[in-house]
């Protein structure tokens, strides 16, 4: 299993036997792991083609596609869970994915980098330069990111879009502990359970 804590968190959840959709699968490991764990009926979605080699090597079914893109492939709640796990940031239109998500999906895990945690902040407050941490190693101007929300922010979204939120888990990823207080302020991650209302 990753030591990604997201994804343990979304392992943990995801029933035995469920048909899981993963957009941006990567290599498929997670999808492995959930198929031979959980037998799983898994599918990916990864837009990289030597990413898309390495999960057909794992034993996974990918489809090459962009998460920009409507998933036309598939049919309303047509997977128990749609998995999208720290690539939400880096979509054009997230808000539109989001209502695909919860369109083929029965529930939605996402999972989420918080640019409102602490330490985002006081980087940009005492630096005057945007943050750069384990969770976001980038630069400004080679990150993948191209919208910088927040638990707050992710909240307002699925309200506007009718979505409702079964259960939100804000996380700290160093030690992977559920973060209780202040979430949107402590946690530099959190995971998300959605459904269509």
């Amino acid at each position: 299993m990753s030591k990604r804590f997201d994804l343990s968190i979304i392992g943990k959840t995801i029933v035995p036997g469920a048909r899981v959709l993963d957009l941006g699968c990567g290599d498929g490991a997670f999808l492995r792991y959930l198929r031979d764990e959980k037998n799983i009926r898994p599918l990916g979605i990864e837009f990289d083609p030597n990413l898309v080699a390495l999960a057909i090597a794992n034993g996974v079914p990918v489809i090459q596609g962009d998460l920009n893109s409507h998933l036309d492939f598939a049919d309303d709640r047509s997977f128990d869970y749609v998995v999208l796990s720290r690539t939400l940031q880096e979509l054009r239109r997230p808000d539109e994915l989001l209502r695909e998500i919860v369109r083929v999906g029965r529930r939605g895990l996402v999972s989420f980098i918080n640019f409102g945690h602490w330490h985002c902040r006081m980087q940009l407050l005492l630096s005057g330069k945007m943050p750069k941490n384990r969770e976001i190693p980038y630069e400004w101007y080679n990150t993948p990111n191209i919208h910088f929300g927040t638990i707050l922010d992710f909240r307002e979204l699925c309200d506007k879009l009718a979505i409702r939120i079964v259960r939100e888990i804000p996380i700290c990823a160093e030690r992977g502990e559920r973060v209780k207080f202040m979430p949107n302020f402590f946690a530099p991650g959190c995971v998300f359970e959605v459904e269509k209302k």
